[in-house]
């Protein structure tokens, strides 16, 4: 059986299988520019409240002298860090490798693997290694999402501090309450509270545009830092207290990759407009006007100690924590769905063992909730707050795991340029150069950071791509031993359907799910050859079936499902393979009757038993010596994390009265 190909989906995804049930009609232009930046702009719409404290924190190692033209120099740096990296390579070149539709890491690396514009796959070498790097992109996401709900909510709730000084002994307590009763609610969604995600966020980009507005008309002198001739001069002039202060100009571009990851949901253009004419004027003004402010009292004991709460008079300041508190919970939002959507993904893809993943939404199936993976989060980040304490200690970490981001992005998209879009190399290898050459000097100021915290993210995402890459390659070796135990197909039917068989055949219909079966030569269920070998019966109607996930988000409805009866069957043996994305659903009972509905298969799955072979994976003694094989390390890491996997039937949206599971040993 041949794999098939999967056409481009509709706009709204495959008809009730897709990102939109049926009926749900297609959301305006502006209903999408509203919903992204309730969801997209979180993250990096909220940095103002601590990117420019961080930069004069006392608790910097390398803190920055307050003086005119430092921080005419770092306003400038932060001007031109955004425009270039969050409108120059992200809204200008990233956003266009869109994988059907859907954007993030695990996009880009499906793409990088399909046939360039002359027909031709890259390298497999070239292949893996860019897949390793989209990997380690993924598992940074992951790290991100661990950190930015502590430093987003600390930042905000910081703010009572220049209400009251004496509020300080508060801020952790109440971090921590706000942290765990977000985590708690995941499990409902975020269908019903979404809605009121975008108005907040307007009003938040109203309000601290505005804010830094004001203060900027009090201070136009402020503005000569958009020539970036005052960031060259800071390096020229101050070389080595504008590289260290690189390490907190990165903040001004955290949240940047939310902008790809979130395509899928909204859509290049909406997601483009909303940055160009809210976002970033919005959160420039804010920039500003805290420069503002600060060059108003360039006193070390001035404003500086909270430039963003500062900006407003003293009778909105309340109302601005309040506000502020809002904005970075809907960040920390968008990041915890975005980390499960990356899972979700990387599980569809192999990368990770299948987790027990909840539909959250009757009308979007993008929205789900992943329990693990949520109070996973949730204990990292309370442990994270309870580490660092403040907002600015923890500013180190965060730059770090965003400038990896980045620069594996730069990687990805570079090789997708030439490869896929038929670019100039020459064009794009200078755009790349001049961009990883900036991002470059974030990660080496960032690096001088590590003692004071920049090492967090690291180790967190060493760990993550030591566990996906070496689930992957135990998956391909468990594969491969559970089809050597399973044999052919073809000799299992010879002994159950020829004539004299001694074999019962029983009233009903069986169904036999094969992950392991390959197109070339089939291979015979462990469950159903245990059914056989030890019962000696089967069913009248047999069908067995395949499942495979395309490297695609969405397979439409019409191309998901392929019928083939195999060698020696007699023709109650039947062979059925099930494509879907890796955005998709695994709700194989609906997906298997369309299949034999379209195949005009008179078979009637509502009564069928369903029989699955689970698969208990242990050590085996000894190291193996294969040169494919798993070190004796990595064998402990993929026997621990096959423990995290859920129960098959549920996953797969089986009939649990109906379904039977028969047990199988396989030792790595």
């Amino acid at each position: 059986m041949s794999e098939l190909t999967t056409p481009a989906p509709p706009a709204d995804g495959p008809t009730g299988r897709g990102r939109v049930r049926p009926g749900t009609g297609t959301p305006t232009r502006a209903a999408l520019t509203l919903g992204a930046l309730g969801v997209v702009f979180g993250d990096i719409g909220t940095s103002p409240i601590y990117t420019l404290q961080t930069l004069f924190s006392p608790d910097d190692p390398h803190p920055v002298p307050l003086t005119e033209p430092n921080l005419l120099g770092l306003l400038s740096l932060i001007f031109w860090s955004a425009t270039v990296v969050v409108t120059g390579l992200y809204v200008g070149v990233v956003l266009r490798a869109d994988n059907h539709g859907e954007g993030g890491i695990m996009s880009l690396i499906t793409l990088v693997g399909r046939p360039g514009r002359d027909g031709r796959r890259l390298p497999a070498r070239v292949v893996r290694r860019l897949a390793l790097a989209g990997i380690a992109g993924a598992a940074l996401f992951l790290a991100d999402s661990m950190i930015t709900p502590a430093i987003s909510v600390l930042s905000a709730v910081e703010g009572v501090t220049v209400v009251d000084p004496g509020l300080g002994g508060f801020v952790v307590p109440a971090v921590l309450v706000i942290v765990v009763a977000l985590f708690a609610v995941q499990r409902f969604g975020t269908a019903k509270v979404g809605a009121a995600f975008g108005p907040v966020m307007v009003l938040w980009f109203l309000t601290i545009g505005l804010a830094g507005l004001s203060r900027v008309v009090q201070e136009p002198g402020v503005l000569r830092a958009l020539s970036p001739t005052y960031a060259v001069g800071f390096f020229l002039n101050r070389p080595g207290t504008a590289f260290f202060a690189l390490a907190a100009v990165v903040l001004v571009i955290t949240g940047a990759e939310a902008l790809y990851a979130d395509l899928g949901h909204f859509g290049r253009a909406p997601i483009t407009r909303a940055w160009l004419f809210l976002v970033y004027p919005a959160c420039m003004l804010s920039y500003f006007g805290q420069g503002a402010l600060v060059v108003g009292d360039l006193s070390p004991d001035g404003p500086i100690t909270a430039p963003f709460f500062r900006v407003v008079p003293s009778w909105a300041l309340v109302p601005l924590v309040v506000l502020a508190t809002l904005a970075t919970v809907i960040a920390s939002q968008a990041v915890i769905t975005g980390a499960f959507s990356v899972v979700r993904q990387a599980v569809q893809l192999g990368y990770l063992p299948r987790l027990r993943i909840v539909h959250t939404s009757a009308h979007t199936i993008g929205q789900v909730y992943v329990p693990f993976v949520n109070y996973a989060l949730m204990v990292a980040v309370v442990l994270l707050v309870l580490a660092f304490g403040s907002s600015a200690a923890l500013a180190f970490a965060y730059g770090m795991a965003v400038t990896c981001t980045v620069l594996v992005t730069i990687v990805l998209v570079s090789v997708l340029a030439v490869h896929r879009w038929g670019w100039p190399r020459p064009a794009v290898l200078a755009g790349a150069a001049f961009v990883g050459l900036v991002m470059l000097g974030f990660l080496a100021a960032n690096l001088t950071k590590l003692a004071h915290g920049a090492w967090v993210p690291l180790v967190i995402a060493v760990v993550l791509v030591t566990v996906m890459t070496t689930w992957a390659r135990g998956r391909r070796l468990v594969t491969a031993r559970r089809q050597e135990q399973e044999g052919p197909l073809a000799d299992l039917l010879h002994e159950v359907c020829d004539p004299g068989a001694p074999v019962v055949r029983v009233p009903g219909t069986a169904v036999y799910l094969n992950r392991a079966a390959t197109d070339a030569e089939p291979t015979a269920p462990l469950a159903m050859r245990s059914t056989v070998e030890h019962l000696h019966a089967l069913h009248e109607r047999v069908l067995i079936v395949s499942l495979t996930t395309a490297p695609t988000p969405w397979v439409v409805e019409d191309e998901v499902g392929r019928v083939a009866v195999p060698e020696g069957s007699d023709g109650s043996v039947v062979l059925v393979t099930l494509h879907f994305g890796y955005r998709q659903r695994t709700d194989v009972p609906t997906a298997l009757a369309e299949a034999l509905g379209r195949a005009d298969v008179d078979v009637d799955v509502a009564d069928a038993s369903w029989f699955l072979s689970t698969i208990d994976v242990s050590r085996a003694p000894g190291r193996h010596r294969g040169r494919h094989d798993l070190p004796r390390w990595r064998r402990a890491v993929f026997t621990a994390t096959a423990h995290l996997t859920t129960d098959v039937a549920r996953s797969f949206e089986l009939p649990r009265d109906r379904t039977v599971v028969l047990g199988a040993r396989i030792e790595v």
